[in-house]
């Protein structure tokens, strides 16, 4: 098994497994207690736990910090950047950071739009782009340089990802989009949720045609829904999101308290669908504020228990 990092989740991914991670929301205080506790419920489910930075623009506690906190607990953190809040001499210093902890996966991302968040009139700084990020990292750990051309005496040894959305619009620039971030240097790909399966395995046949999982590892993306209303916000109010009216009716003909367990039935079905789509190297469940369903959601979907390597 060649490994370019010493990261659990590519040796997973390498061995040929399908690999699991999941992801936390850092909490709007200074309290790591509440990292610890959801980090808890899903460690023995998942391979590696997603920190997410500072999402939806809403002021939280650092994804570093957090991330630092798993890696004291025993877990293999994915520590997620967004290059919205840091020009490139603070996005290198916390890749810095982040290595000098062990921690040994990242996740390179734009981040949302401020005017979503708790600052709308915080200033945008993108002085790089997630694919300028990405292409950092790599710089940083295959050549051991600093942007701007300085030799490092110690690199940081992360195994790098990215996200990918196969269901923005317009549909026919996805795959390319996705074939640009690979050639930046993504080792890993977390996608957007997905509820079109259709459409899906349609941006799946065409990254096949391209040859793309054979030079990434593509990881789908799923949240449970809560209920109907969850549902229909997703659909109507979130960009990007395709959620398909069969979804809802199905939400609908359910009653109200039983749409959360309906969702997470719907969950758990596409896992397994999707399980037989060649090109797939893993499940990446998002259940932000509903952790504890995560280790039901994984055993349901025979992925459990999780390798060893």
């Amino acid at each position: 098994m060649n490994l370019n990092t010493d990261s659990k989740l590519e040796k997973i991914m390498k061995s040929g497994q399908l690999a699991v991670t999941s992801e936390v929301g850092p909490p709007r205080g200074a309290d790591l207690e509440e990292i610890e506790h959801k980090a808890g419920i899903i460690k023995d489910h998942v391979d590696a736990v997603n920190i997410t930075d500072n999402q939806t623009s809403v002021t939280r506690l650092c994804s570093l910090a957090a991330c630092i906190k798993l890696k004291l607990l025993g877990l293999e953190p994915v520590l997620q950047m967004v290059t919205r809040d840091r020009n490139r001499i603070a996005l290198q210093s916390d890749i810095l950071g982040a290595a000098a902890f062990g921690i040994n996966n990242m996740l390179c991302l734009s981040g949302d739009h401020q005017s979503f968040g708790d600052n709308p009139k915080g200033q945008n700084v993108h002085d790089l782009d997630s694919m300028q990020l990405l292409q950092t990292v790599r710089l940083m750990r295959d050549e051991g340089k600093f942007l701007g051309g300085d030799e490092m005496k110690k690199p940081p040894r992360m195994f790098v990802g990215a996200a990918a959305n196969p269901f923005a619009d317009p549909f026919e620039i996805r795959v390319p989009r996705l074939a640009k971030k690979i050639a930046a240097g993504a080792e890993f790909i977390q996608t957007q949720c997905i509820y079109n399966l259709e459409k899906f395995e349609k941006w799946m046949a065409e990254a096949r045609d391209r040859g793309l999982p054979e030079k990434t590892f593509i990881m789908a993306g799923l949240t449970p829904m809560k209920s109907v209303g969850m549902a229909k916000y997703m659909k109507n109010r979130v960009p990007g999101m395709d959620v398909p009216d069969e979804v809802i009716k199905r939400l609908q003909g359910v009653a109200k308290d039983k749409q959360a367990d309906e969702g997470i039935k719907i969950c758990i079905e596409s896992i397994l669908r999707l399980k037989e789509c060649k090109g797939i190297s893993g499940f990446h469940i998002m259940a932000i504020e509903w952790e504890e369903k995560v280790p039901g959601i994984v055993e349901a979907a025979g992925l459990y228990p999780r390798p060893t390597v």
